[in-house]
């Protein structure tokens, strides 16, 4: 049966949102209210596909020039399925996709995947389509770090150390909304390190905090009142992401993020399945940031890649 493609417009947000939150792979991430936030930096191109005026798998995406990338704005783009999609199917969807991107003067496509362990049921028919069917070539292979959470690694005694000293100062943990203190202390650490902001500005952040209290988390490590650092966490059906982590000088020195991950991973998280510490590499990822990912391995973390393809049409 032959696919009709379609090209997303907000009418179609409760559809577009109803297909992700009941799909196989997707997360809060491409709910329009998260991908609409940003949504005067992207030209969206975000397509729908129907079989039998149902709707069978959407494709996150904005639109540059001639170039569909899958999605710029976003740490992974790819095909979202529902369970139903075969590989067949998932096939004539990227042949379909193809044709339609052709026609509307879409030269090349850049196409970032779900990474597996976001996957609720197997979802890799898209990567046999993008070989088979669009003859994709690997472009970029970022490394991130995860702990499975019913079988974690024992931390490294460098991290041990570091909780150790957080124990003999009294530091405790706890959710926070205090956004904006946060920030503050990611920020100079990113200005100081590599010279760049936070993706999200604070007000972004309570912004997407509104539209999903559950989904955007908040902790922070204290001594006594005065805040250490933290982490802003990503909950997703079977995922907790790490997407910012920072501590201030004194933090560091104290073992604030050791304390903060002993109680996150052991304590409050332990039903998760895997905890996804981001990825450590930068330029494209041609530069391992050593240092970086020495204190997720320290955690029990172990490698998964984040890979974006690109092909022309």
């Amino acid at each position: 049966m032959m696919f009709e493609v379609r090209r997303y417009t907000p009418d179609k947000a409760n559809e577009w949102n109803r297909f992700v939150t009941a799909s196989k792979n997707g997360t809060f991430l491409f709910d329009r209210q998260f991908m609409d936030y940003h949504a005067d930096r992207f030209t969206d191109c975000s397509l729908m596909f129907y079989r039998d005026n149902a709707l069978y798998a959407l494709l996150p995406a904005n639109v540059k020039d001639d170039v569909l990338t899958s999605h710029g704005g976003l740490t992974y783009g790819g095909l979202v399925m529902s369970s139903r999609c075969s590989a067949k199917g998932v096939q004539e969807v990227f042949a379909a996709m193809n044709t339609y991107l052709s026609g509307m003067g879409v030269r090349r496509v850049v196409y970032k995947a779900i990474p597996w362990i976001y996957h609720q049921l197997p979802a890799e028919e898209d990567l046999y389509a993008l070989t088979s069917i669009s003859h994709a070539t690997l472009i970029i292979r970022d490394i991130s770090s995860a702990v499975i959470g019913d079988r974690p690694v024992k931390f490294s005694e460098s991290r041990k150390s570091g909780l150790r000293k957080a124990l003999r100062m009294g530091l405790t943990v706890r959710e926070s909304e205090d956004f904006a203190t946060f920030w503050q202390i990611l920020n100079a650490n990113l200005t100081a390190k590599y010279g760049v902001r936070p993706v999200h500005s604070v007000s972004e952040l309570e912004l997407l905090h509104g539209h999903f209290p559950q989904g955007i988390r908040l902790y922070m490590v204290y001594d006594g009142e005065t805040p250490l650092g933290g982490t802003l966490l990503f909950l997703t059906p079977q995922v907790l992401h790490t997407q910012y982590i920072s501590a201030t000088a004194e933090g560091k020195a104290h073992g604030a993020i050791d304390l903060l991950f002993n109680h996150l991973i052991n304590e409050v998280y332990t039903d998760y399945r895997y905890i996804d510490f981001g990825k450590s590499t930068v330029s494209d990822s041609a530069d391992l940031n050593e240092q970086l990912i020495f204190q997720k391995e320290g955690f029990g973390a172990r490698a998964v890649c984040y890979d974006t393809y690109e092909w022309t049409l």
